[in-house]
C-alpha cells in the first residue's frame, strides 16, 4: 500500500510544525475581513495557529498574525477569534 503524505504547517504562535488538521486556519478573504476557516477551504490569504488560546496571544502580542496575512488587524476582530476559540 502507499502511505500517504501528511500536510504539515507552522503555527504563528508556537512556531511548531504540525499536522494542518490539528491547527486552525485564519483566513483574509480578497475584501479584507478576517475568519476562521474551519473546512480549510475559503479562498484568501490564510495562516494557522494551534488549538489554544496561548498560541494566539502569542501570535497576537508578537503580531506574528498581522504579518502572516499582511493586514492590519483591530483588536475586536482579536477579541472575535478569542471567543471564537474557546467554543472549538
Amino acid at each position: 500500500m502507499k502511505t500517504r503524505k501528511i500536510p504539515m504547517r507552522m503555527c504563528v504562535g508556537c512556531r511548531e510544525m504540525k499536522e494542518k488538521r490539528s491547527l486552525l486556519r485564519i483566513v483574509k478573504s480578497a475584501e479584507g475581513e478576517i475568519s476562521f476557516d474551519p473546512a480549510g477551504k475559503k479562498p484568501g490569504r490564510g495562516a494557522y495557529v494551534c488549538r489554544s488560546k496561548d498560541c494566539l496571544e502569542k501570535a497576537v502580542r508578537q503580531r506574528q498574525l498581522e504579518r502572516a496575512l499582511e493586514h492590519k488587524i483591530e483588536e475586536t476582530v482579536y477579541a472575535r477569534l478569542m471567543e471564537e476559540i474557546d467554543v472549538q
